[in-house]
């Protein structure tokens, strides 16, 4: 506790300032969510307050971020659609999908899988962040210019047949859940049909529009509309509040260019009393917990998202520990990811019990915090607290906010979270595979499947078939290299120092073959070459294997079945210089004693040529 008001001063600024910064970042997340601008806030006053007071990185400032949110779009929008386009009905299951990748989190934190984040190849990082880039992007050009697919009546219509067809099939479901056989009550089906208005049938149809014009295939399908129904005074809001963002930093980057921004471009809107669209209004007092989360949980409702939630919580491990990496390199420090993991989990749990979005460590948000003098866990936490009061304060100010502005203050975060640096490394990197007739780098491959299939596919997918690519890549790639170094040749070509002496009369009976590197699957087809390799004259084979220093079970089996071939020729193997893990694999299958018994195993060469010369013409 003493550490922790060390340094209250610095602490106070720090927090103070990144809070500010978060502010317009949060509303715009939580517009762009599809949950409203009260989420974002929600998400960063619990998340910025809980993950700083139980994180394990001191100046970490959290809460909503662009990939984050981007994700939670996708799980949004899908719980809604299967929700009859109510919010309120799909609301329930989406904060408890936000909740298990909030807990799930506080399991990886426990179970210590923080370490092995590092370990996701930064090909996918690098495509992942981009495709958010990109879909943060597209997906604003229509609230910047003005257009909103459920209000424009001549697209939605073009669903009013499919509107009527979906509201049938309730009615069709319904009644098969009340037992009503359709084919003999059709009478019933007709009457409740009768029934239906056209206010139900309009509201399906703005459901299933906004539906076809959401995501980033649904956003360049609609935009020769958009074009065509340009709001001038939205889309002047938007470029005004992109074009204060990247001027003001010009001037000073002492106060927060997108404070400025949304500052300067909401008096005018105000001030002039513009006929401007705002933002949905943000509930006045303190946020209330969301027990219907509980009392209305269905296990159905979230199975199908299980994966998604898993998906969250890795995300946001990986945003919030790559901040940390950030973080511990600006303050000379080192964090703990187990404990940073624990704190998110804490923090994103904490804020789906009061309809907040998730979010993670926000790097920009963090590097104003340590540049304003944060450097305890206090600042983070006042961060929230700032949040919270303006919440409480302010939000009837905030909810006039034009909807344009936060759309522009998104698509600046879509342009500042490409990853310049891999975009710019695609040409200089090795050429190393074939696709076709063209020639690439695996790793620009590898990126631009994930960009690609993020962008216009699924984000959650894009990254396991990204994965997929890296590890098959990755698993070639030591293959060959093992292969190329465990090559077998004759031992007059490839003699090791202690077997320069190995005397020429034996050359004919002995074969000795080094092993240069792991056993794994992606070795084993050329191991398995050995035993053709070995010549007819050979009685016994030593197998130097000092430099094995790992071998996995497709290894130990190829090993195994390379032994039992031999045994059938009766020719004797020696193993020399056997390390600890490969020694213990063959131990559990029983390679040792069965076909190599323990007299045959030799620390050094010395100690088996002389067995050799002692047994060999016995």
């Amino acid at each position: 506790m003493k550490n922790l008001f060390s340094n209250i001063k610095g602490d106070a600024f720090g927090g103070i300032t990144a809070g500010i910064v978060a502010l317009p970042l949060a509303l715009a997340f939580g517009v762009s969510s599809g949950l409203g601008p009260s989420a974002g806030l929600y998400g960063a006053i619990f998340i910025s307050f809980f993950a700083a007071l139980f994180g394990g990185t001191n100046t970490q400032i959290s809460g909503p971020t662009a990939p984050m949110t981007a994700v939670s779009m996708v799980v949004i929008a899908g719980i809604i659609a299967v929700n009859d386009g109510d919010v309120n009905k799909a609301l329930p299951a989406i904060l408890l999908v936000f909740l298990l990748a909030g807990l799930m989190q506080v399991g990886l934190g426990v179970l210590g899988l923080g370490k092995y984040i590092r370990y996701i190849p930064y090909p996918v990082v690098s495509g992942f962040m981009t495709a958010i880039g990109v879909i943060i992007l597209i997906t604003q050009i229509l609230p910047s210019l003005g257009y909103y697919p459920k209000e424009d009546t001549e697209f939605v219509n073009q669903f009013k047949p499919q509107a009527e067809e979906v509201i049938l099939d309730n009615i069709l479901k319904e009644e098969a859940g009340e037992g009503i056989l359709v084919l003999e009550d059709f009478k019933e089906t007709i009457d409740r049909a009768e029934h239906i208005s056209q206010d139900q049938i309009l509201k399906e149809s703005q459901t299933l529009a906004a539906k076809d014009a959401s995501g980033t295939v649904g956003a360049l399908k609609v935009l020769p509309r958009a074009l065509r129904n340009i709001s001038w005074l939205e889309l002047i809001l938007a470029l005004g509040t992109i074009i204060i963002i990247y001027g003001f930093k010009r001037i000073t980057k002492a106060v927060p260019s997108t404070l400025v921004a949304l500052i300067v471009m909401s008096g005018i809107a105000v001030g002039f009393g513009l006929d401007y669209r705002p933002i949905e209004t943000i509930p006045d007092g303190l946020p209330q917990l969301r027990l219907d989360i509980f009392t209305g949980f269905q296990l159905g409702s979230i199975t199908p998202y299980f994966f998604t939630a898993l998906t969250l919580a890795l995300l946001g491990a990986i945003d919030s520990l790559l901040t940390s990496v950030v973080a511990d390199n600006m303050t000379k420090t080192k964090h703990k990811p187990n404990k940073e993991l624990v704190g998110q989990g804490i923090g994103n749990s904490v804020a789906a019990l009061f309809g907040g979005i998730p979010g993670a460590g926000a790097t920009i948000r963090t590097v104003v915090n340590i540049n304003s003098g944060g450097k305890t866990k206090l600042s983070g936490m006042i961060a929230g607290v700032l949040l919270l009061v303006i919440l409480l304060g302010l939000s009837g100010v905030a909810s006039k906010i034009p909807a344009a502005v936060l759309a522009g203050i998104l698509i600046t975060v879509g342009i500042g979270v490409m990853d310049y640096k891999g975009l710019k490394a695609i040409p200089s990197l090795p050429r190393d595979v074939n696709v076709g007739p063209f020639k690439l780098s695996s790793e620009v491959l590898i990126m631009l499947v994930v960009l690609i299939l993020s962008t216009f596919w699924d984000l959650i997918y894009a990254v396991g078939i990204g994965l997929v690519i890296a590890s098959l890549s990755f698993m070639k790639k030591i293959g060959d290299l093992t292969a190329e170094r465990s090559d077998v040749k004759t031992l007059k070509e490839e003699a090791w120092a202690d077997e320069v002496g190995f005397p020429d009369s034996l050359k004919e009976e002995v074969f000795i073959k080094h092993l240069k590197g792991p056993l794994f699957f992606g070795s084993t087809s050329d191991f398995q070459q050995l035993t053709a390799q070995i010549p007819d004259t050979a009685k016994t084979v030593v197998i130097r294997l000092g430099r094995m220093q790992y071998m996995d079970q497709s290894g130990l089996y190829a090993m195994e079945d390379m032994l039992q071939e031999l045994s059938k020729k009766d020719i004797e193997v020696l193993f020399v210089g056997l390390l600890r893990q490969p020694k213990y694999m063959m131990e559990r299958i029983d390679i040792i004693p069965d076909f190599i018994p323990r007299d045959h195993i030799f620390e050094r060469f010395d100690e088996c040529m002389n067995w050799i010369k002692i047994n060999l013409h016995e």
